[in-house]
């Protein structure tokens, strides 16, 4: 459009001379003048319209390009939360795969358990049963759990009557003779017995404050008299009416002090008491410590009971030992229930030891060797 408008106006200044020359050209050139201007304009009005046109189309295809852009954005946006979700989907079902092939194995696992023979089968219930019976023997001391485990296990060979399983049923029941032969400690018993003597601790008279009703239990009763022998023996030392009056005050006064001497002499007997102590600091114990020394003992009896319980038998036996000094020391030897305590300590100490319940050696080496098949 630029060339377009030059054109005349460069023209102009060359056709000046020939007007000049030639004045009649004038308005022709001038026509051709206003025809080439006004196709130069017509020109440059096309020019700007197909420019505007072109900038149109090119706003309009920008406007479309960033629509397209924008949707690609999103579309991409929803790709990557797609593969995202892909992605973590893919993820479980690989662990699930994984739990069902961890599955399948455990299931084959099983299926080949359950399809062994049934004589694996028996050896393995039998041996895992004794071994358990042995751990439950160790722990808590008693051959009980071992002996109902072997007997359980005898009955189930002999039902199960197979000729492969008789050496082990033959061992079964070497090793229950065995283990019945030995005497194991009852520890319900001792620790019933440990408690019967801490009830009795509270009773137990001190030799510091001992009655005299032990001795006088000892005592034979007098036979008592009838009331016709006593009239008798009475009218038979009764005064001769003879005597006079002197010889009746004489035998009243004489009564007298017979019934007052022994009434005294019945009084003196409750009040007084000889007694031979060996350790005179139990004579010298104050009341008030007779309540710690009771207690000291119960602690002493029930670290005792303790020690049976958790199997420490030297321990058992030192404080056991400690209680019978105690109540040798401190307490009253004629008394019927320190007699009996001292009884009871003597039982549970002379029970109380270290048993070793016997290995069922031979039943779990003919269960090896039922199940290597020899």
């Amino acid at each position: 459009m630029s060339d377009t408008q030059q054109t005349p106006i460069e023209a102009a200044p060359a056709l000046a001379p020939a007007a000049a020359a030639l004045p009649g050209w004038l308005p022709i050139a001038a026509v051709i003048l206003a025809l080439t201007s006004t196709a130069g304009v017509g020109l440059a009005w096309q020019s700007m319209s197909r420019q505007q046109a072109l900038e149109q189309e090119l706003v309009r295809r920008q406007a479309a390009v960033q629509a397209d852009a924008s949707e690609a954005r999103a579309a991409a946006r929803q790709s990557q939360d797609l593969t995202r979700d892909t992605a973590a989907k893919v993820a479980l079902l690989d662990a699930r795969l994984a739990e069902v092939a961890l599955q399948r194995g455990q299931l084959e696992e099983l299926i080949q358990s359950m399809s062994r023979s049934r004589d694996e089968n028996v050896i393995g219930d039998i041996e895992a049963s004794i071994r358990v019976a042995l751990q439950q023997s160790s722990i808590t001391g008693s051959a009980e759990p071992l002996i109902a485990t072997l007997k359980q296990a005898e009955e189930r060979l002999l039902r199960y009557k197979q000729p492969r399983m008789e050496g082990v049923r033959r061992a079964v029941v070497r090793d229950l003779d065995r283990v019945k032969a030995i005497s194991v400690v009852d520890m319900s018993t001792l620790t019933i017995k440990l408690d019967e003597v801490v009830r009795l601790l509270d009773e137990l008279p001190l030799m510091a404050s001992a009655s005299q009703a032990p001795e006088l239990e000892n005592v034979p009763a007098k036979p008592a008299k009838s009331p016709r022998g006593g009239a008798v023996a009475e009218k038979a030392n009764a005064p001769d009416p003879a005597d006079g009056m002197l010889g009746r005050w004489y035998w009243q006064l004489k009564k007298t002090l017979t019934d007052g001497a022994g009434l005294v002499w019945g009084e003196a007997r409750t009040l007084l008491r000889v007694t031979r102590i060996d350790h005179p600091e139990a004579a010298l114990l104050a009341p008030e410590q007779a309540f710690f020394l009771r207690e000291n003992l119960k602690l002493r009896l029930l670290n005792a009971r303790l020690a049976l319980l958790s199997r420490q038998f030297d321990t058992a036996q030192a404080d056991l030992r400690d209680a019978q000094e105690a109540l040798a020391r401190y307490f009253d030897p004629q008394s019927r229930k320190v007699v009996t305590a001292n009884d009871l300590i003597r039982q549970v100490a002379g029970q109380a030891r270290q048993v070793n319940v016997p290995r069922p050696d031979d039943t779990l080496a003919a269960l090896a060797a039922a199940a290597a098949g020899r």
